[in-house]
């Protein structure tokens, strides 16, 4: 088995292992209309293209006598790039049970470490019992739980994280000073901005007091929330993304 970047000629190949993945991990559940439309939003052949070539995106393949059997897509924070998230970490069924996704992770991992991520994250659907145990044996934690809309329906999602650098295992808490207070970033509690996440701030190592938002694209905690939960940075104009499904099968 090969494990690689993905070039463009590759874009066929992970369009046919999303299809069966997809069909047979979720069809069930998400139904096919749900299916049909995840397929056309996600592997769209300009999309795809267009991920393939982008920065702040790179896709890892896994092929066996030159045939993709599956593959991972993971986007990097910008602009400091120091977290990256599985969207998709898709394998062929007829494939599954063989290493492949435990192949596509670990490749995964050391690319994100290679250009300066100290945390990977990943989101599976709760009833995916596969999928969680997954993360879970390769070392993630559980770092919370959302509801996301998919064809109309709503789903319980688990997110999962691990952090690490060049010297091995991190904390998720990283200390700041703040006019001589500390206020420690929960690096495992993100939401998505238009130029950098926000993450939750706390005034405690036990999270009980929570401080605000940390903004990643600036450095600031000058953030706020309006009625709506919409979260802006008074300093940068990076403002809160609604979510989006980002699922990954193992």
């Amino acid at each position: 088995m090969d494990v690689r970047a993905a070039a463009e000629a590759d874009a066929d190949g992970i369009r046919t292992v999303a299809r069966a993945s997809l069909d047979a991990s979720y069809a069930d559940a998400l139904g096919d209309d749900a299916i049909a439309g995840l397929l056309d939003e996600w592997y769209d052949p300009a999309r795809l293209a267009d991920r393939i070539d982008a920065e702040s995106v790179f896709y890892v393949v896994a092929a066996v006598d030159g045939e993709v059997v599956g593959f991972a897509e993971v986007e990097l924070d910008e602009p400091n790039e120091s977290a990256a998230e599985i969207q998709w970490l898709h394998v062929h069924p007829d494939r599954r049970g063989e290493g492949v996704g435990v192949a596509l992770l670990e490749r995964a991992e050391e690319r994100a470490l290679e250009r300066g991520a100290n945390r990977v994250e990943g989101v599976v659907l709760a009833a995916n019992d596969a999928g969680n145990e997954f993360y879970r044996s390769h070392g993630y934690e559980r770092i919370g739980t959302h509801t996301v809309e998919v064809g109309g329906e709503s789903f319980d999602e688990h997110a999962y994280g691990k952090r690490r650098d060049a010297d091995g295992p991190g904390d998720f808490l990283e200390a700041h000073d703040l006019d001589g207070d500390t206020v420690y970033v929960a690096l495992d509690e993100r939401e998505r901005g238009s130029a950098a996440p926000f993450y939750v701030a706390y005034t405690d190592r036990e999270r009980e007091n929570r401080y605000g938002y940390y903004c990643s694209n600036c450095g600031s905690f000058d953030t706020v929330m309006d009625s709506m939960e919409r979260v802006e940075c008074g300093d940068c104009e990076n403002s809160r993304k609604p979510s989006r499904w980002d699922s990954a099968y193992l």
